[in-house]
């Protein structure tokens, strides 16, 4: 049985590749080298193959929040994909259906940030652990929310 199980951790790893930015990649909401910040790493990726990288979920709500601002040539429209750095097993996982602690004692590379996990009791785990003040999905994350982590 921990035969198959390790078996089976190890295909989902490879099938979850890390984000990889390249070391020329900038945030393009704080201008940050995001490869120094692996831990952290989240992307848009656009229908057209193209792919922005953040230093964490913080900038990522912000790009999504304000596209027109940071690339007046893309549309919400024209997102395939949102990947966040789980916080736990640092694997890429479905923003979108993330879980977000926020107002935690952790602090990511641009200060206070969303916190992200794709499994539920990972996140109130953490939530109790660091103080955290709530729980969000995707959907209920909002602007002024990311306002008051600045």
């Amino acid at each position: 049985m921990t035969l198959v199980l390790a078996l089976f951790s190890e295909r989902e790893a490879q099938e979850k590749p890390a984000l990889k930015p390249l070391a020329k990649d900038k945030c393009p909401v704080c201008g940050m080298f995001v490869a120094k910040y692996p831990d952290w790493v989240a992307a848009v990726s656009f229908r057209d193959g193209s792919k922005v990288f953040f230093d964490g979920a913080k900038d990522l709500f912000k790009y999504y929040f304000d596209l027109p601002k940071y690339n007046p040539s893309k549309k919400l429209g024209d997102i395939e994909k949102v990947q966040v750095t789980d916080y736990y097993d640092l694997t890429p996982i479905n923003g979108y259906e993330a879980f977000y602690v926020v107002g935690s004692d952790i602090y990511g590379p641009m200060g206070r940030e969303l916190i992200p996990f794709s499994k539920e009791a990972d996140a109130r785990e953490f939530l109790k652990d660091h103080k955290g003040k709530s729980l969000l999905r995707f959907q209920e994350v909002t602007p002024a929310l990311i306002q008051t982590l600045d």
